[in-house]
């Protein structure tokens, strides 16, 4: 069984906090999302501290293109030479530095100003190196997983279901105070759908982008 630890680091301006989770492997190492630039320090040596370096970091998977998930992508596939993989629907929030690339609401002066805001700058921009999505399973990269397509979010959200039942899901679901969807969608009509999928599945523990992991059945229990 993999085993995971969860990395919690701050965001700017006081907003919270965002999950990044790093999977050890029986081949090395798998980062699900990277937080937000403004704790590369804090990430680099939580990675460090848990035997993860260049050379054994095998690649990053990123849940979907918002700043606090994409923040350190570019700088740890320089500083520890590890490939990108996120879905193509989200990639031009990546390449672009706009988290409202692809995303169909959303108020045009929040959306100018979140580059100067969240520090969303060309060092932090990249182009990924791997397009995932339904199809793609992840045991070439020795992680025993494969990528669900749960749009909501945004349209390129993915989770990644591991064959133990643990489940990584960006910002679909939530856990700050009690789990749920998360408070931010970009369609809700996607979102539900996406949630029904995944009730339909066999998923013991939820990793959320933001607060606490939880068991699936507390999710699945309130929808019934």
């Amino acid at each position: 069984m993999p085993e995971i630890k969860t990395i919690t680091l701050s965001l700017p301006l006081k907003m919270g906090t965002v999950n990044c989770y790093l999977v050890q492997t029986d081949t090395g190492f798998v980062l699900i999302d990277t937080g937000a630039a403004n704790k590369r320090a804090e990430l680099e040596s939580r990675l460090v501290s848990a035997g993860c370096g260049p050379g054994n970091l095998d690649l990053v998977l990123l849940t979907h293109g918002d700043f606090d998930h994409t923040g350190n992508a570019a700088y740890l596939a320089d500083r520890f030479g590890v490939k990108i993989a996120m879905h193509r629907d989200d990639a031009g929030m990546a390449e672009h530095g706009d988290m409202f690339w692809n995303r169909s609401s959303g108020n045009a002066l929040v959306a100018l100003v979140a580059p100067i805001l969240f520090r969303f700058a060309k060092s932090n921009r990249f182009t990924p190196d791997l397009y995932v999505d339904d199809r793609t399973d992840l045991s070439e990269h020795g992680f025993d997983a494969r990528v669900l397509s749960i749009p909501g979010h945004s349209k390129g959200s993915i989770g990644i279901l591991t064959a133990d039942g643990d489940l990584f899901c960006g910002d679909l679901l939530e856990n700050e105070g009690e789990p749920a969807t998360g408070s931010i969608m970009d369609n809700p009509a996607a979102c539900h759908a996406s949630v029904v999928k995944l009730l339909g599945l066999e998923i013991a523990t939820v990793y959320p982008g933001h607060g606490q992991p939880f068991p699936m059945e507390s999710l699945a229990a309130k929808s019934r």
